[in-house]
């Protein structure tokens, strides 16, 4: 009982408050020093902030052009690429702080000596053109927080930075777009050419060099900030408790997407979050695996969002209907490496088995056609009982998963934790009748009410106890990082047992992985540097096994 209190204590310390905000931002001036012509150049632009904007622009572009001419000469050169770095950046902020629309008309830019023809190539695509997104330089926020550990940057040419969408939602251009409010990882340029400037934007995870004058450098990047930003702005934890506390309220937020323009060429990674959380926890992964060339070069991330107060068959059931959609959308996509993290893991394990009518007929005495339900009940049963696996799964990483149920969900705590947690109370329309013709549970007790995901974490549950017998489809290799908070333990139920403080070793582990590591971490594996270093073991070894 000591532990059962523990562990949910925790679950529910977690879900009610934020321990430590997942990103804070603090943006600062820019300052800058530098002994080289160029950098003196800068420095002096940066000072005349009384100056009009064209005039501004007009001074940093004399500042990227002396850089760019010791580039010419010395392309290594890392004092004048920071130059040159600094100056466009510079420029971009005279830009969004003046409002200026340089991809209408040229603009005519006074220098310290002639004038240049200042003008920003847009981006044709549907929902991406420049007048749609507010272009902030990375190089003026300063990010603490929980899931702000690292700074991941590409050294290189050009001003990294974040395009915040204003007044475009890509998901009317394209339903598995990021999402209503795009924070988007950039790389500011500049070409000049004479007196003609051209500015562009270039995606960092699309292109790994660029040339400018004829020369070709390495683009630079900055693959934390447009995640740690949209942390900071969004404040997605309210919508992580919404989904935790009212499901139904969140149902139509549930929905499959990717993180960047869709590339048939690259690799989906799909990352299926756990219970009271939300795609946003993935962002140390995200970020640590973006810094990694030969997974940016390979892999594209995707994201399965879902409220996670509901059943977890039933998400389950709804990632298929997703699944089958964007294979309409894009019947081209590579086959999937899926990533789930604790109830993450046991939707994703779904993916890879035959039911059959195994589970079915473990709540139910009959088939479905011979049911009294409605046409809507027999059909949400149905799929959420009835699948089979996904052949579009090429590889699973399970990451805290609670396979056999979690201690922390049964007895007297666990009945509260389960009528504090939100379930599907709209569902059927509230039509609860089929509760009725449910087997009696191994206690020989009838559930009176909708379940939720707490009563999914019972290892007692009918449907955990069931899917943990059967069967994994061949030829989909999986691996296993568990977690023991660096106590160790037993790994069966002798106490002490191992266990990541929520979930233990008993109900996370699965025979036949290929790989199986417990590492000192808590139950966010997904977070954890050794964690993320696995991850990234198995992709690079996914590459060579295709």
């Amino acid at each position: 009982m000591k532990f059962q209190f523990r562990s949910l204590l925790l679950v529910l310390s977690l879900a009610v408050t934020s321990c430590s905000h997942y990103s804070t931002v603090k943006e600062k001036q820019p300052a800058y020093q530098s002994p080289t012509p160029a950098g003196q150049l800068a420095s002096q632009a940066l000072q005349d902030r009384a100056a009009p904007p064209q005039s501004r622009i007009g001074r940093f572009l004399d500042a990227a052009a002396s850089a760019g001419d010791v580039l010419q000469k010395t392309p290594d050169d890392a004092q004048a690429r920071a130059d040159y770095n600094f100056a466009v950046a510079r420029i971009f902020d005279v830009i969004r702080e003046a409002g200026l629309e340089p991809w209408k008309a040229p603009l005519v830019c006074q220098g310290a000596g002639q004038a240049w023809n200042f003008s920003l190539k847009a981006d044709l695509r549907p929902g991406y053109h420049p007048s749609n997104f507010e272009l902030r330089s990375a190089d003026r926020f300063q990010f603490k927080g929980r899931l702000v550990v690292d700074q991941a940057q590409k050294e290189g040419i050009g001003a990294p930075m974040v395009a915040v969408s204003k007044n475009i939602d890509l998901t009317k251009v394209d339903p598995f777009a990021q999402g209503k409010h795009i924070y988007y990882g950039m790389t500011g340029l500049i070409d000049i050419k004479g007196r003609d400037c051209t500015a562009t934007l270039v995606d960092p995870l699309s292109k790994e060099t660029v040339t400018l004058a004829g020369r070709t450098y390495p683009l630079a990047a900055n693959f934390t900030a447009p995640i740690a930003l949209a942390l900071a702005e969004l404040k997605p934890r309210k919508k992580e408790l919404g989904g935790l506390f009212k499901p139904d309220e969140f149902a139509s937020g549930a929905r499959l997407a990717h993180l960047q323009p869709y590339d048939p060429k690259k690799i989906p990674i799909l990352c299926v979050h756990g219970l009271g959380d939300s795609q946003a926890t993935w962002a140390p992964m995200i970020e640590s695996l973006r810094a990694d060339p030969v997974i940016r070069a390979n892999y594209q991330v995707w994201f399965f969002s879902y409220p996670s107060g509901y059943p977890y068959p039933l998400s389950a059931a709804n990632l298929r209907k997703q699944l089958d959609a964007i294979k309409v959308r894009y019947p081209d996509h590579k086959d999937i490496v899926l990533l789930g993290h604790s109830m993450g893991g046991m939707i994703s394990r779904t993916l890879i088995t035959d039911s059959g009518m195994t589970l079915w007929n473990a709540a139910f005495d009959k088939p479905p056609g011979e049911m009294p339900f409605s046409d809507e009940t027999r059909k949400v049963l149905s799929e959420s009982l009835i699948f089979q696996h996904r052949p579009e799964i090429s590889r699973v990483v399970f990451l805290s998963p609670s396979h056999r149920g979690a201690d922390m969900a049964t007895g007297f705590m666990g009945r509260i934790g389960a009528k504090l947690i939100g379930g599907p109370k709209d569902l059927l329309d509230g039509d609860t009748s089929f509760l009725t013709q449910l087997k009696p549970n191994s206690t020989t007790a009838q559930l009176k009410r909708m379940p939720n995901s707490i009563d999914f974490l019972n290892p007692e549950n009918r449907f955990v106890k069931t899917l943990a017998t059967m069967p994994l489809v061949k030829g989909v290799p999986y691996h296993s990082i568990l977690g023991d908070r660096g106590k160790g333990g037993n790994r069966d139920y002798t106490k002490p047992v191992s266990s990541d403080g929520i979930v233990p070793y008993w109900s996370s582990h699965l025979d036949g992985a290929e790989s199986e590591i417990v590492i000192p971490s808590g139950h966010w594996t997904n977070q954890h540097p050794q964690g993320i270093a696995e991850v990234k073991r198995i992709l690079h070894l996914h590459l060579g096994r295709r």
